[in-house]
């Protein structure tokens, strides 16, 4: 018995290393295909929150727009203990914490495909379909599965998918702990894990019973809204169902067929955990189809739309693509290596395409110790360097969609406050209603931006105390302008 013991014990240990070299090449490939942009995007709503708690005294006005995010959940305490505790360079955190959050994501994907599937072709096939999708648009949400920065909706992504896998084996205890965890670091997206694992115990699928149950919590947040927060809201469509293209509402309605399917080729092949995971995943897709419909419909439920119930579709679109990788692995790619090339190449070198057009003016993988490439990100880090902390900035209110601009966030590179724009602010409005009147105030007293003259500046520093300007070339006459590349110039008001 002992000499068979230890063979067995062995070859699991074997195992179990193998299992961690592949899911980390799986992670090296992930990055190299997807890229890596550490403050593009929503980088500039929740970076900020970490800069401040490094350093107190930056962002001494303006912190509303991205405070009332950073209070909701510890992933700036996170991020910020972790510097701490390393003393490394924050820039390094954020890129280990990005490719440790690739790396947990698809490993709790294969520890779930273990629950699905018997075959470690179809386990690890599924495993790579999720990873070589990770900046897949979901449907019409304006979310990726995996953003190319570090964000707290990357960091909790892997504990909703063990949280669904524990209560698979009725794990109930883990499940529970996983999802404080998620809860702790994205209370929105934690909500939907819930969901799902509620209804995956409950006994018989009642559907009029999971809707109250998932949408009664929702009642508190209805309150009035006011005709700032409309103008905030109308630069995010995506919240209304009514607003989306046909091509979002395929987003919605096929995974139900998909998962249809996939739950009957599961009860087939005798997969009970499979075929109860589609089967749940069905009626989580409708519920919150329902819920979405009942808030944009009727303009009195407006101000619930902040709760985007369909982003819901991001954890069905994770474990849709790990079962139906799992079945293209079980049942067409196998042990042929060809196969494998066949579909797995294109599909990296056309998401790999897809990044380079979406940022064309900066480098693929960003990387920590490397100099930008980007005008605008090089003038934001000369703004950090060479400002004062306090200084107030006055930029482009729709600076995000410049051209070449890569949606690089100003607050998140330079470290300085600045007046509220359209792009992020607004989304922070739509979840903080009270912001409304203040955003609004803000966004008009810089319309009409780029005809702007000297003594338009003037007037923004006369009345909210903006001493910088960051314009694109070329500048106004009569300013000082100490700073300019090719694209951007960086302005002081005296």
């Amino acid at each position: 018995m002992v000499q068979s013991w230890i063979p067995e014990a062995l070859t699991r240990a074997w195992d179990r290393r193998v299992e961690v070299l592949l899911l980390g090449l799986f992670t090296i490939a992930a990055v190299l295909v997807h890229g890596y942009h550490p403050f593009a995007e929503d980088a500039e709503i929740y970076l900020p929150g970490v800069e401040k708690i490094l350093h107190p005294g930056l962002f001494p006005a303006g912190t509303e727009f991205f405070e009332s995010h950073a209070h909701l959940t510890l992933f700036p305490n996170l991020i910020a203990l972790c510097v701490w505790a390393t003393h490394l360079p924050l820039s390094v955190v954020l890129f280990l914490w990005y490719c440790g959050s690739i790396f947990l994501l698809l490993l709790a994907c294969w520890k779930l495909s273990g629950k699905c599937f018997t075959s470690r072709t179809a386990r690890w096939a599924g495993v790579a379909l999720v990873a070589s999708l990770l900046t897949l648009p979901v449907a019409g949400t304006a979310l990726y599965i995996m953003d190319q920065y570090t964000n707290p909706r990357n960091v909790a992504a892997f504990a909703e998918v063990l949280a669904v896998s524990c209560t698979l084996e009725k794990k109930y205890l883990g499940a529970a702990l996983w999802l404080a965890f998620a809860a702790l670091v994205h209370p929105l997206m934690s909500v939907f894990a819930v969901s799902l694992c509620v209804l995956l115990v409950l006994p018989e699928f009642d559907f009029k019973l999971g809707t109250s149950a998932l949408l009664y919590p929702l009642g508190f947040l209805f309150r009035p809204t006011s005709q700032a927060y409309h103008e905030a809201v109308r630069y995010h469509s995506y919240f209304y169902l009514r607003e989306w293209k046909w091509y979002g509402w395929l987003g919605i309605l096929a995974p139900v067929a998909l998962l249809w399917w996939f739950g009957h080729i599961g009860r087939a092949r005798r997969l009970d955990a499979l075929g109860r995971l589609c089967r749940t995943l069905i009626v989580y897709d409708l519920v919150f189809l329902g819920a979405a419909l009942v808030i944009s419909i009727p303009q009195k439920f407006e101000v619930l739309a902040r709760l985007e119930p369909m982003r819901s579709l991001y954890l069905l679109y994770v474990l849709m693509f790990l079962i139906g990788g799992g079945f293209m692995g079980e049942y067409v790619l196998k042990g042929r290596i060809w196969r494998w090339l066949v579909l797995f190449a294109p599909l990296c070198v056309s998401m790999f395409l897809v990044q380079r057009v979406l940022f064309p003016a900066s480098r693929h993988i960003e990387w920590p110790w490397s100099a930008p490439k980007n005008p605008w990100a090089q003038a934001f880090l000369w703004v950090r360097g060479n400002t004062p902390v306090d200084a107030r900035f006055a930029v482009d209110p729709d600076y995000m969609h410049i051209p070449g601009e890569d949606q690089i966030g100003f607050r998140a590179l330079a470290e300085r406050g600045r007046l509220a724009d359209v792009a992020k602010d607004s989304g922070a409005v739509s979840m903080f209603p009270p912001l409304a009147n203040q955003w609004l105030d803000q966004v008009q007293a810089q319309q009409g931006w780029r005809t702007f003259n000297r003594q338009d500046f003037e007037r923004l520093h006369a009345n909210y105390g903006t001493s910088w300007v960051v314009l694109q070339r070329p500048a106004p006459s009569g300013l000082d302008c100490p700073y300019e590349n090719s694209v951007v110039t960086v302005c002081h008001l005296r």
